[in-house]
């Protein structure tokens, strides 16, 4: 596995004195996906916990349903490229490759820019979480990351019960971090639905319909969600707490499984 981070010169200036001395910096790897022998997608990540991450990947585009639609997986790192091979055929790789915008896509939802996010089905987990928990999950998050704290150049997801962390990844990119954390979750058969996802960056739509997908009910982040992620939560039933600091949090959608 290679190291998430690297040595490199650098000249700090402080109060007009310069000083040159080597400072970790987070690394960027280009993974190409290759899906039943076809090149699907190329992600630019941080290079650990590939596997999870091409799977997770597609477990969010919806192309991996279960754990029986994955036959084979094989990471050839020297090279950047992961071969994933599916008991079926995919029918959604010309859909994922044309996500065409539109100003209403289906169902009525008029908030969903692409096709293939409008048929995506209300999450109806009943988890509950106190303001409590909600404060040592985001301090569990902080002291997770240590990659960020050496580097300030990944950001922080972890997956959750309502009590406690289960598993925590760092990337370089925030979707990349929380497609490992759904990689891990297919590949050691966990339920999602009663799980929480608390996040180190902003939650963006593209983070909000991952979530859906995978049927968590609570997303949890230390910084902000946008307009269209609080409008497509209030309408798939996941609840969205952004400013998650300490005691303060706001609460966007679906309070009622905030319990104060």
């Amino acid at each position: 596995m290679k190291k998430i981070t690297l040595k490199l010169p650098v000249t700090k200036i402080n109060n007009g004195i310069a000083i040159t001395e080597k400072d970790a910096v987070a690394r960027e790897t280009p993974l190409t996906i290759f899906l039943n022998n076809g090149e699907f997608v190329t992600l630019v990540c941080s290079p650990q916990y590939l596997c999870e991450l091409a799977v997770g990947f597609l477990c969010s585009e919806g192309i991996l349903r279960n754990r029986q639609d994955l036959t084979d997986i094989k990471l050839e790192e020297n090279k950047g490229i992961i071969l994933v091979e599916t008991a079926q055929p995919v029918l959604e790789e010309e859909r994922f490759m044309r996500r065409y915008i539109t100003s209403c896509c289906g169902k009525s939802r008029s908030s969903f820019y692409f096709i293939n996010d409008a048929a995506t089905e209300p999450v109806h987990g009943s988890t509950c979480v106190s303001v409590q928990q909600i404060r040592i999950l985001t301090d569990k998050l902080e002291n997770k990351a240590q990659v960020f704290r050496t580097t300030g150049g990944t950001h922080g997801a972890a997956l959750c019960s309502a009590t406690e962390m289960l598993f925590f990844y760092e990337d370089i990119g925030r979707h990349n971090a929380v497609d490992k954390l759904f990689g891990k979750a297919f590949f050691e058969l966990i339920n999602l639905d009663d799980k929480i996802l608390v996040l180190s960056g902003r939650i963006s739509s593209e983070i909000l319909i991952k979530t859906a997908k995978m049927g968590i009910p609570v997303i949890i982040s230390r910084a902000a969600p946008t307009d269209l992620a609080v409008k497509m939560a209030g309408e798939l039933g996941i609840t969205v707490v952004g400013f998650a600091r300490g005691n303060r949090m706001n609460v966007y959608t679906h309070p009622d499984r905030i319990h104060r």
